[in-house]
């Protein structure tokens, strides 16, 4: 049975005080509201990590998540965050790969791959950003660039460790527009992944991995999105922001 997973990306926004705020207001809403099994992970800016995780750590069912980490160790790189510094915070799942990453700071497939290996390592659950733009997709080259980057930056590790993957789906075109993949589009999408997974590492491996999808979700969409047999929760940017809205996206399965 795969895990169902929603994860907000608080990016770059909330202060100290206002991500505590936003933590506490989502663990009581969690508490009085949710009697699924879903994980919840938060993902606070770096500053926030430790008192957000004191707000979360008796809940079994929410976990915190960190946005990013640097892909060596240690070392003379200022202003940079390593995995072992993450993890001694309490951070459980860590997000690597998101679009904005890649665009913004260049990240490759290639060092993606540095950081996978770091955090597995260190016992830290990686998700992994996955996505194309819109122009690859009218160009229908949309399913071979994604498949090309799982294929460099995951297909190098073991059975073992593969499974310790959590996989997120975000189309670039429909992170922060409004626009949201239709249904149909991100279970198309969706189910071309597992069975790449599925022909480097069996079906029964690949079954048995959470896809989310990241790309607008919000409460009016989600419950759609969530009942595609291959969509396995979300990772929520905007709404996450909301306590209300973050709350009913966790409720939509």
């Amino acid at each position: 049975m795969r895990k169902k997973i929603v994860a907000g990306n608080w990016k770059m926004n909330k202060t100290l005080s206002e991500a505590q705020q936003l933590a506490s207001e989502v663990v009581n809403m969690v508490k009085d509201e949710v009697n699924s099994d879903v994980q919840v992970v938060l993902c606070p800016p770096f500053i926030s990590l430790y008192a957000v995780g004191k707000l979360i750590e008796s809940q079994s069912n929410i976990s915190l998540g960190a946005q990013n980490c640097y892909h060596k160790a240690s070392g003379a790189f200022t202003g940079e965050v390593s995995v072992d510094m993450l993890k001694s915070v309490g951070a459980s799942y860590v997000i690597i790969g998101h679009s904005e990453r890649r665009q913004y700071f260049n990240e490759t497939n290639a060092q993606l791959a540095e950081k996978v290996n770091l955090l597995l390592a260190a016992q830290l659950q990686p998700i992994f950003c996955c996505g194309e733009s819109l122009e690859q997709r009218e160009k229908g080259i949309h399913f071979d660039f994604v498949r090309q980057q799982l294929t460099e930056s995951l297909f190098h590790l073991d059975t073992s460790q593969i499974q310790k993957i959590v996989i997120a789906y975000e189309p670039i075109w429909a992170i922060g527009t409004g626009k949201t993949a239709t249904s149909a589009q991100a279970q198309e999408m969706h189910a071309m992944l597992r069975k790449h997974l599925a022909g480097k590492y069996g079906e029964q491996m690949a079954d048995n991995i959470s896809i989310l999808y990241g790309g607008s979700a919000n409460p009016g969409n989600a419950r759609e999105l969530f009942a595609c047999p291959d969509v396995d929760g979300g990772l929520i940017g905007g709404a996450s922001l909301k306590s209300r809205d973050f709350t009913d996206i966790i409720k939509s399965f």
